[in-house]
């Protein structure tokens, strides 16, 4: 079942004792579950967290069968359960310690693994959601497309008292990804010093956090746009911040191959999940090919075969060469410039 606030707010009234929700995102999961304790929190009840991934049976068993001093039943909280990591006996034990207990109400997360923008649970992990789908609320929660995100985004500027000024939602998505973890500090840390003001693009260029692929990205972007000074500009940057030449060009080589891919799959007519699948593209496939192939329509097949064959040397110059590192990088930068601007 995926996750609706609908259906999660009639299991409330409901009375429900287990809740169980699951994703491929720490984020998606922990909000959910944040919303079932608010709403459990106006009785006050007795709560006991169980961290870490496998909490022995006995814990759970002693958490769960304590009767509350205050008469209600008690909170039994079990972030980022990993039943994966349980032996099928103490799993057992876990799913009927959930199904014998009149004491409690559980509140169970867990993470996994996404595959080609799916998840697929294990044997464990099947085992305890047919359980918990018997036992009161288990729900898949599903990924928000670009723009629930980008409301999710203005959503947790409002709550500190700050806010977005145009574009500025999809710039910090452009550089950070979708992990919304890291988005949900990014917005914390920016409105801070935004002075809890309006949070700006030039805010976002200046002090918010990247990923090495997505600089670089930016590089390959600009260069094959024909802005090899900007292009230059952001590689001087990454140096000057300590990041290693030979990450930066693996980094390079893998938005190269990653265009490459996504421009003969094109010319094919395939997918980009079937591109996830047949190169093994784990997590976040959908954001890193979907940039890969709108700029892979800028290039023809040998340009982009052209620009891997200056990386290739690049790399093999950067482990055996004298010459300075940077220079080399900024040479080979050039060289890209003029193996794919613009056709």
């Amino acid at each position: 079942m995926l996750y609706s606030e609908n259906e999660l707010n009639k299991r409330i009234k409901a009375d429900c004792s287990v809740y169980y929700f699951y994703a491929s995102d720490e984020a998606l999961v922990r909000d959910a579950a944040a919303k079932v304790e608010h709403a459990l929190s106006k009785d006050d009840p007795e709560t006991t967290v169980l961290s870490g991934p496998t909490p022995s049976v006995e814990e759970i068993v002693l958490a769960a069968g304590t009767i509350s001093f205050f008469g209600g039943k008690r909170l039994v909280l079990m972030p980022l359960v990993k039943p994966s990591s349980y032996s099928d006996k103490d799993l057992q034990e876990f799913c009927d310690t959930l199904a014998d207990t009149e004491n409690a109400v559980f509140i169970l997360t867990s993470v996994l693994e996404e595959h080609y923008g799916k998840i697929k649970p294990g044997k464990r992990e099947q085992k305890l959601i047919v359980a918990c789908e018997k036992l009161g609320y288990c729900a898949q929660v599903a990924k928000p497309g670009r723009t629930a995100l980008q409301g999710m985004l203005r959503d947790w500027a409002q709550e500190v008292g700050s806010s977005f000024a145009p574009g500025a939602e999809g710039m910090l998505i452009d550089r950070c990804g979708e992990d919304q973890f890291l988005l949900h500090n990014e917005v914390d840390k920016l409105a801070a010093l935004a002075d809890y003001g309006t949070i700006t693009p030039d805010m976002i260029r200046k002090l918010g956090t990247v990923t090495l692929d997505a600089d670089t990205f930016d590089m390959v972007k600009l260069v094959s746009s024909g802005q090899t000074a900007k292009a230059l500009q952001k590689l001087r940057v990454l140096l000057a911040l300590q990041n290693d030449p030979i990450l930066i060009t693996g980094a390079l080589i893998g938005n190269y191959l990653d265009i490459y891919r996504a421009f003969l799959a094109r010319r094919s007519r395939r997918q980009m999940a079937d591109l996830a699948r047949d190169f093994g593209y784990g997590g976040k496939w959908n954001y890193r090919l979907g940039n890969a192939e709108k700029t892979a329509a800028r290039f023809a097949r040998r340009q982009i075969e052209k620009s891997l064959k200056i990386l290739q040397r690049l790399d093999l110059d950067l482990k055996g060469s004298k010459l300075d590192n940077d220079l080399l990088l900024q040479k080979a930068l050039c060289e890209l410039a003029l193996a794919g601007g613009r056709r």
